[in-house]
């Protein structure tokens, strides 16, 4: 491969990505004014906790699942709830496939009311099984609670909250977005677009399953690497779906640094493998492999 394509594929990529940045910065610094009010929403809701869970889930950056996980740690949630946040969570690939345009966007429609349809049901279900849950009857969350996951005082300025916290959390999806791109440009570049393309083809029957699996790392490269497949035609909306539903980002590794509650944590991650593998079978089996 020439320089002229590595700067191709290079230019290609800043570009994408610099889209992502822009359009995740704006969103987090909007979401920043009114996460607090959000959370005391959702802790109010006991019975319809799933439900709701599921529409907060949506939210297209990490952050949810980690409130999630603290909510839940702190027994202000059902498990049926913290269930359907994790469920519909899907970090930023919300925003990529939103930002790439061409006819993969619709699918970020397709995605949505999958991801709530399913965390929302399950989350309810889960609820039923597991009855006897210990949830603290509380009227809100303050937001010193909310905001438990900053480590000191500074952190807590409105201007950190505002601004300095949306900007990295941005610039770090815009790194993210971009290696992966650049990576996989090269990659195909010198292994071939057809042995790429016959390879991926040959897996299809397995797609699910590998995107599963992919979607337990807890990090939001997961979630962008999945969406970058699916987005060049290497990956099915099928096992996109079952990568997206089976990943929470950061929100598991806030779950399992709580040695406590561990045997009801690995239940929900079995819980959300198990579903995000069905329902990722079930998409392909309607819309293709």
């Amino acid at each position: 491969m020439n320089k002229e394509k590595l700067l191709d594929i290079l230019l290609d990529s800043l570009k994408d990505s610099g889209l992502v940045f822009g359009f995740v910065f704006l969103f987090l610094v909007l979401l920043s004014f009114i996460d607090i009010k959000i959370s005391n929403f959702l802790v109010k809701r006991k019975k319809s906790g799933p439900v709701f869970g599921s529409l907060f889930g949506l939210i297209p950056q990490c952050g949810t699942s980690v409130l999630g996980a603290d909510l839940y740690l702190k027994n202000f949630i059902s498990i049926g709830t913290l269930s359907a946040i994790l469920l519909s969570c899907s970090d930023e690939a919300l925003i990529i496939l939103l930002t790439t345009g061409g006819s993969k966007t619709i699918y970020a429609l397709y995605l949505i009311g999958i991801k709530f349809i399913a965390g929302g049901l399950f989350g309810l279900i889960l609820d039923l099984i597991i009855r006897n849950q210990n949830i603290e009857q509380v009227d809100e969350v303050i937001e010193e609670e909310k905001c438990s996951h900053h480590h000191n005082e500074k952190e807590n300025t409105k201007i950190h909250k505002h601004l300095v916290h949306p900007f990295f959390h941005s610039f770090e999806l815009f790194f993210y977005v971009l290696i992966i791109n650049f990576l996989l440009g090269v990659l195909i570049g010198y292994i071939g677009e057809e042995t790429f393309a016959n390879f991926v083809s040959s897996s299809k029957y397995f797609a699910p399953l590998l995107s599963s699996i992919i979607g337990l790392i807890p990090n939001c490269a997961s979630s962008v690497l999945l969406t970058e497949l699916f987005i060049d035609s290497n990956l099915s909306f099928g096992g996109l779906v079952a990568g997206l539903l089976v990943n929470s980002g950061l929100g598991m590794m806030v779950l399992l640094k709580k040695k406590e509650k561990i045997k009801s944590i690995l239940l929900v991650l079995s819980y959300s493998f198990i579903i995000a593998n069905v329902i990722g079978y079930i998409t392909c089996l309607i819309v293709g492999f």
